[in-house]
């Protein structure tokens, strides 16, 4: 099998020597850093997330920090939700668009201060990107990537875990909250949040040097619950119906296709980047929707490296974005990104290497 080689383009997690004693078995690149996707035992890896606790190291899950006067301006110029109600220790889940309305990230926005902000960005330059904006629009911020990793905690014992190192406090956090906190001298925010569908916690790692040390107390202290090494399951997410930015989106794919249309709020700023092309396309109606897939194949198979072509009347219609044998439903699965015209309970062909597949449409999230 094909290794990657030693590059100092991709650049390694605090948590890397953690992940390479546990046995980590491949890596994915993302945000120009490894991101480890098996310890070569996916049932088992599936089954500690959806019925115990599962460890990861989600450090590709890089901030984007925005600090200065004018750092609440510029937040909500880049965000099509209203955060104008936003407290401090709140984070938003928000898309962010370009100036046609097409999604350039769906991040979690943290509000650390009146005049501080975290982006934690999925796949993309958002640095960049928000650099070129600020730029342009002449706006006083500091713009930096922190030392700031986060290492997600998920699954259903997920809880117990970071209250036995933490406190019971923890219990306390709602979603997609966070507060600071410390352990053995390492300092930490934790955030009742993560990317699957069971519940627990990503503990923002804020010394890049303490990163096999957190991992070893979070392994220590989750022994008795049976906590592992895991990762960001593509199965459980495809059950679970989340959308994975970059997967399951285009070039072209803007919120109201891909179910995101509650965090688009049109009546806020002509300042914020897209929203008058989203109102545009609100009043035309999109020409795509996400739906779920349920394909008549019961076959375990590998999971996807591309897009596959669906028809429907001999004509393509739209895109099969992602695929999995789900081991809760016993057959493959997977998300359609398909004409506006086509509607669950549609009966419609994925074709996998010249071979049609008949499947049927589904609202997401799988019931």
């Amino acid at each position: 099998m094909a290794e990657i080689g030693p590059n100092t383009r991709l650049r390694v997690s605090p948590f890397y020597e953690a992940t390479v004693t546990e046995g980590v078995a491949a890596f994915s690149p993302y945000n120009r850093m490894l991101m480890p996707t098996s310890y070569g035992h996916p049932r088992e890896e599936y089954d500690r997330l959806t019925k115990g606790v599962s460890l990861w190291d989600v450090a590709v899950e890089r901030q984007v920090a925005i600090e200065g006067p004018d750092a609440a301006t510029f937040t909500q110029m880049l965000c099509t939700r209203d955060l104008s109600g936003q407290k401090i220790g709140q984070g938003k889940y928000v898309a962010c668009c370009d100036h046609r309305g097409v999604m350039v990230n769906d991040p979690v926005v943290l509000k650390l201060a009146e005049d501080r902000f975290w982006l934690s960005i999925a796949d993309k330059d958002m640095l960049m990107w928000c650099r070129a904006i600020a730029a342009e629009r002449g706006l006083q911020v500091d713009l930096c990537e922190p030392d700031v990793s986060p290492l997600a905690v998920q699954g259903p014992m997920a809880e117990d875990v970071v209250a036995a190192v933490f406190g019971d406090w923890i219990r306390d956090i709602r979603f997609f909250w966070f507060a600071d906190a410390e352990i053995e001298g390492i300092p930490v925010k934790i955030q009742r949040s993560g990317y699957s569908g069971q519940g627990g916690f990503e503990i923002y790692l804020l010394d890049g040097t303490r990163g096999v040390d957190l991992w070893n107390i979070m392994r220590e202290a989750g022994a008795p619950w049976g906590i592992g090494p895991g990762n960001p399951s593509p199965v459980e997410r495809i059950e679970s119906g989340l959308l994975s930015f970059g997967g399951d989106t285009d070039d072209d794919t803007n919120p109201f296709e891909v179910r995101l249309e509650r965090y688009v709020d049109l009546d806020i700023s002509d300042d914020v980047l897209g929203i008058e092309a989203l109102r545009q396309i609100s009043a035309e109606g999109p020409r795509r929707h996400q739906l779920g897939l349920r394909l008549d194949d019961h076959e375990p198979q590998p999971g996807h490296l591309m897009w596959y072509d669906i028809h429907a009347n001999g004509q393509k219609v739209g895109d099969m974005t992602c695929g999995c044998y789900s081991y809760k439903r016993e057959q493959m699965i997977g998300f359609a990104l398909i004409s506006i015209d086509l509607k669950p309970g549609d009966t419609v062909q994925v074709i996998k290497h010249g071979t049609p597949v008949d499947a049927s449409l589904c609202a997401l999230p799988f019931r």
